[in-house]
């Protein structure tokens, strides 16, 4: 099986090898690479673009071959740890060997965008929502359960793997109809559409993801905390 593939994660594995998570057209494949120390060991980090050449039945295949597909992304500063936090997500919620090639499309046009330090925040929210819909767990930003329409002036709160719920009285976590309707839109002009954006996509990510935190997200936030000379 060849495919297009980058590398999600990897660890040592046993005395020479290595355990990679690829991500590629057919899904997130788990692989052993043997002699990983070696000249093709040095393709195995993030933001490669790689061609394999995998083998075997079982859920852990085996690296048969791998080469450099394309250029490689250099991340720096946020862009890293933005770029970290999108495999440990795919890590996370996309199940095994289940095939999303258009989320893998969406992931590779992520990459130089994150590179050439596009905003951050548009790029990751679009990534989180393509993700979401992907794994079937979408919802509508324009219409809430009942189906009727969002209407700007209304509050509506989000119901996880059901959509947004209409509310009367304040309460903590709400979201604006005006909001909604730009984030529908990826109007980021909208004020506080990208901040709304973000608490949304949280709210929407964390029954998937166990109650354990994000390693990647830690990081990015003690990036943005540390003090500058």
């Amino acid at each position: 099986m060849e495919l297009g593939a980058y590398v999600l994660h990897s660890r040592p594995y046993k005395e020479s090898s290595a355990l990679v998570d690829l991500f590629t057209p057919q899904g997130r494949l788990r692989a052993v690479m043997r002699a990983a120390r070696g000249k093709a060991g040095s393709l195995i980090r993030p933001f490669v673009s790689l061609e394999v050449e995998l083998r075997g039945k079982s859920e852990l295949k085996t690296v048969a071959r791998l080469e450099g597909a394309g250029p490689s992304h250099w991340l720096d500063g946020q862009a890293l740890f933005s770029g970290l936090y999108l495999n440990e997500l795919l890590i996370r919620l996309l199940p095994a060997e289940d095939a999303h090639p258009a989320l893998f499309d969406h992931y590779v046009a992520t990459l130089p965008a994150l590179a050439a330090h596009r905003p951050l925040e548009p790029l990751l929210r679009a990534f989180e929502w393509r993700l979401l819909s992907e794994l079937g767990y979408g919802f509508s930003l324009s219409t809430d359960i009942g189906g009727q329409p969002v209407e700007p002036e209304r509050l509506y709160r989000l119901l996880p793997d059901a959509g947004l719920e209409a509310v009367e009285l304040f309460q903590p976590g709400l979201f604006n109809g005006a909001e909604l309707l730009a984030m529908a839109e990826a109007d980021w002009q909208t004020p506080g559409a990208l901040a709304a954006a973000k608490r949304l996509m949280r709210q929407a990510l964390a029954p998937h993801l166990g109650g354990r935190p994000l390693v990647s997200r830690e990081l990015f936030m003690n990036l943005k905390e540390a003090p500058r000379d």
